[in-house]
């Protein structure tokens, strides 16, 4: 089965929580990726997410750890919207 990753950079303009955390994280840009696989079976190419992961800490800040550590889509999704809203 044919795979790939996508890649993606998020910005959050203030700190922001995910689910799972017990700490805010800062604000900044974020390197998402997206991890898929292609569907068979089709006559056309059709591609099925199969996990998403945010890469911590954001780009341009340090940290004493760099990792990359699943995240649901729809959690991703709904802290952008807050930080969009601004509240």
């Amino acid at each position: 089965m044919a795979s790939r990753t996508t890649e993606t950079t998020v910005r959050f303009s203030k700190p922001f929580l995910l689910p799972g955390f017990d700490l805010s994280l800062p604000a900044g840009d974020y390197r998402v990726d997206h991890d898929e696989e292609a569907l068979e079976g089709l006559s056309q190419i059709a591609w099925h997410r199969v996990g998403s992961f945010i890469h911590l800490p954001g780009i341009g800040q340090s940290g004493p750890t760099r990792q990359m550590v699943p995240i649901k889509p729809a959690d991703l999704e709904a802290a952008l919207e807050k930080d969009n809203r601004g509240s």
